[in-house]
């Protein structure tokens, strides 16, 4: 009998781990075990690729805020030059541009701009007949240039009195233009070059409308964007947590720092009603840091520039937004985990300045919650994901996150649809199969989409690279979220591709395989359980009593698993 007692024990010790490995994740999630999310892009942080048309109505567009530009005198046919990138008088002297023939553009009206050089300095004229340098420092009256523009590419230039900018035989430029010059080849026109206009989030837009302008259009945005139907929407397709990426101005909501406008509180409030209401987390996603962590559009970059990892006021006033959503949410239902903060640049924001952000942060978010999720990025670009996990940060429910796309590597332009699914297979998978078996945080496949560089390609492949990269990161040990719910470009909208069989997650909206074998497997070993118990001793039988009634919560755990599966797919 004790041999059998002990075989018992056994099995029920097996059955018992077969379903809390699972079902015993992540913990407060719905619908399953890990986190099977979708991110809310383009919403609370503008990325005008996701929604071009909310920079439609911006006078002078091409001209934003980051915009790099080149001037060509058109009588001396050369090129405004800031020598060594900034420092010392422009000369105009080049017969071709690069970076030192380069500006950037700081916008401060729809007419008016300032110029910065490679180097980080501002043009600047004092007044009537200087000489115009690449000196300043910073931007002010002095800095600030007005650029009138015919139908083509010429302009003229002028200082704040409205003295015209020329040039000089002697290769300068100098505001000292005799009245107002026409659109014939003399010596204050210009023809300008726009090089880049890559950048189109929330500050290009805010000063590009103005104050006024800009809050109506992003109300508008704000509330017809995302609905409480999209949640329902997540919700019958089993998705049970979302990413939302915020930018740091929110914690200074209703009146944050010019050009920012207020209002995305009040919607990050209405994600987390909605949430509740159908059982979805949130993790909060502070997309845009002060300063920049990246010096893109999406961290709300004026110039392209990082400024983030240069200022410890920057790093101060970053670890009070993160105070202040997680004093704010961290006793809401719906309320998951924050990411304190999203891609930090590997070849701006050093390791050490980072880590020791990382650690405030999660001490930050402690104070509130000792079990919400402190969500990590890895950093983008030439970085190892392992590098985090030696830094000691944080000791519970610490997740890592990881941003998998076939994009944005030439290595990745001309791979075939089987050599991308391979890539998923071989080497995502590997990367994944390390991290999860390394001592450290949970890993997080916190951003990747349905889209490769593949041309024209079918249905079906898509969604053979769609199958594949759910198989694949569904091993992560906290999950996944998709970027994003909603885009202009169909294959990164999550909704359209589902709706139109483009990504087929019935792996995830039907109970798996292992869900009903284990609770098959349960029944098996109740039954005979049943059959040893009458057949034991007395004191056996008190300890079978014990082991069957844990053995009946399994079952009944996992039927309650099964059951609201099919009522979600329903």
């Amino acid at each position: 009998m004790e041999l059998v007692f002990s075989k018992w024990v056994f099995v029920f010790s097996l059955c018992c781990w077969l379903i809390f490995s699972v079902a015993v994740a992540v913990e407060g999630v719905h619908g399953g075990s890990k986190v099977r999310g979708v991110n809310l892009g383009g919403w609370l942080v503008i990325e005008g690729w996701i929604k071009p048309s909310l920079f439609d109505g911006i006078p002078n567009g091409d001209m934003l805020d980051g915009t790099q530009v080149q001037f060509k005198s058109v009588t001396l046919q050369k090129y405004f030059s800031a020598e060594n990138g900034g420092g010392m008088d422009i000369s105009v002297d080049r017969d071709d541009a690069s970076s030192w023939e380069t500006f950037t553009l700081w916008r401060v009206s729809e007419l008016e701009f300032q110029f910065r050089t490679t180097q980080g300095q501002f043009l600047t004229c004092y007044g009537n007949g200087c000489s115009v340098s690449a000196t300043a420092k910073s931007a002010s009256s002095t800095e600030t240039f007005q650029i009138e523009r015919n139908n083509n590419s010429k302009v003229h230039i002028k200082i704040k009195s409205g003295t015209y900018l020329q040039t000089t035989m002697d290769n300068q430029l100098t505001a000292d233009y005799p009245g107002t010059p026409g659109w014939d080849d003399n010596a204050a026109t210009f023809e300008m070059t726009i090089v880049a206009n890559n950048l189109h989030g929330d500050y290009q837009l805010a000063n590009g409308y103005g104050h006024n302008e800009a809050k109506q259009v992003l109300e508008k945005h704000r509330n017809t964007f995302l609905n409480v139907g999209d949640f329902e929407f997540l919700y019958r397709h089993g998705i049970n947590t979302v990413r939302i990426p915020v930018g740091w101005w929110i914690a200074y909501d209703p009146d944050p720092p010019a050009p920012f406008i207020g209002g995305t509180l009040e919607a990050l409030d209405n994600a987390f009603s909605w949430a509740e209401d159908y059982s979805i987390k949130c993790i909060i996603d502070l997309h845009a840091a002060p300063g920049s962590q990246n010096g893109m559009e999406h961290s709300a970059s004026r110039d392209g520039t990082t400024g983030w990892p240069t200022s410890s006021d920057y790093i101060s006033q970053t670890l009070h937004v993160i105070d202040f959503l997680a004093s704010r949410y961290a006793k809401h239902p719906a309320f998951l985990g924050i990411e304190l903060l999203n891609e930090p640049s590997a070849a701006e924001v050093p390791l050490d300045t980072l880590v020791s952000y990382y650690k405030q942060g999660y001490e930050v978010v402690r104070k509130y919650s000792p079990s919400a999720y402190v969500v990590i990025c890895q950093r983008i670009g030439s970085a190892d994901p392992l590098e985090l996990y030696q830094a000691d940060i944080g000791s519970h429910n610490l997740v890592l996150d990881l941003h998998y796309y076939n994009l944005f590597d030439t290595f990745f332009v001309n791979l075939s649809t089987i050599d991308n699914i391979q890539f998923i297979y071989k080497s995502r998978e590997a990367q994944l199969q390390a991290l999860n078996g390394a001592n450290g945080p949970l890993v997080f496949i916190g951003e990747w989409v349905n889209e490769w560089n593949v041309t024209s390609g079918s249905q079906s492949e898509y969604q053979d690279f769609g199958r594949a990269q759910l198989e694949v990161y569904n091993a992560a040990s906290f999950g996944w979220a998709y970027w994003t719910l909603k885009n202009d470009r169909k294959h990164w909208d999550f909704e359209w591709n589902v709706r139109n069989n483009y990504l087929r997650l019935s792996n995830i909206l039907n109970p798996s395989p292992f869900c009903f074998q284990t609770w098959m497997l349960n029944h098996l070993v109740l039954s005979h359980f049943t059959l040893t118990y009458i057949h034991a001793g007395s004191s056996e039988k008190k300890v079978f009593n014990s082991l069957r009634w844990l053995l009946l919560t399994s079952i009944c755990f996992y039927q309650c698993q099964i059951l609201e599966l099919v009522v979600n797919w329903i």
